[in-house]
């Protein structure tokens, strides 16, 4: 069986509650989704957080399944208000706390409500620095919209802090060629999700020209499912048919995606230089 790693996945999220029904369905506790992906080949399952109030289902999950459901800490740009610096007070007293996967998922987010947007940015700012204080990769959340490209301004963020050593993964990548290289001659990978799959996702006009040691998988459960199954509630479990879309826009086997995309997933994790609890 492959082996596969779903590196960004909200496992914890409510729509995984147990019996929850979906299309008049129960679709069993949090624990069948999460055996269905283990039986899958999915040996582990990176957990972003969103804000204070996500992190206690998120390490009730990581004590279950050590080693399997790894947690991130960090505040998402759609969890930016006016309570910014409550937030961030907590997110810095967990990182000292706690020895977590990642900071993330942070970021910019200008498809909602640009309300916040210069609060955004600090905690983006923030949230960056604290990261390379820490030796800890980023999972980067970068949604345009409002006729801002929120990628290209979080790279240009980026560069001019020059954070040494920063590095991470710029999370749902559904951006052009030329951003795609941005990112890769930045050090970041690229996270393919279910998005690879649609047919207008507009990946396919990307995939086939960058490498394969540039792409992790994702799924972004419960969000944005692959064909067979969009606008269905997404799982982890479907990593799979991810790695089969990239097989097949390059033009190689299932095998070798899920080897690579593994491979570069753990080479990331392994870089991590957590400070001593």
């Amino acid at each position: 069986m492959i082996s596969l790693i779903d590196t960004h996945a909200h496992s914890y999220d409510e729509k995984f509650d147990a019996d929850r029904m979906v299309d008049g369905q129960p679709q069993g506790t949090r624990d069948d989704m999460l055996q269905r992906a283990f039986a899958e080949g999915i040996s582990e399952i990176w957990m972003p957080n969103c804000a204070a109030e996500t992190v206690s289902g998120m390490m009730a999950l990581a004590h279950q399944y050590p080693n399997r459901c790894l947690p991130m800490m960090g505040l998402h740009p759609t969890y930016v208000s006016e309570t910014v610096e409550t937030e961030l007070a907590f997110v810095e007293q967990q990182l000292a706390q706690t020895n977590f996967l990642a900071v993330g998922e942070i970021g910019l987010d200008f498809y909602w409500d640009m309300t916040f947007v210069p609060q955004q940015f600090m905690a983006f700012e923030t949230q960056l620095r604290w990261a390379a204080e820490r030796g800890l990769f980023v999972s980067l959340h970068t949604r345009s919209g409002h006729d801002r490209n929120a990628m290209l301004e979080a790279a240009d963020l980026i560069d001019k802090l020059a954070l040494p050593g920063l590095r991470g993964i710029f999370h749902c990548f559904v951006g052009t060629l030329d951003e795609a290289h941005r990112a890769i001659e930045m050090g970041f990978l690229l996270g393919i999700g279910g998005v690879a799959t649609f047919k207008n996702g507009g990946l396919d006009k990307v995939i086939p020209h960058i490498g394969l040691e540039h792409l992790v998988l994702e799924t972004d459960a419960p969000y944005l499912a692959p064909i067979p199954f969009r606008g269905k509630r997404n799982e982890p479990a479907y990593t799979r048919y991810v790695a089969g879309r990239v097989a097949e826009l390059l033009g190689t086997s299932v095998e070798e995606v899920a080897q690579a995309t593994t491979d570069n997933a753990l080479r990331l994790k392994n870089s991590n230089r957590p400070m001593p609890v």
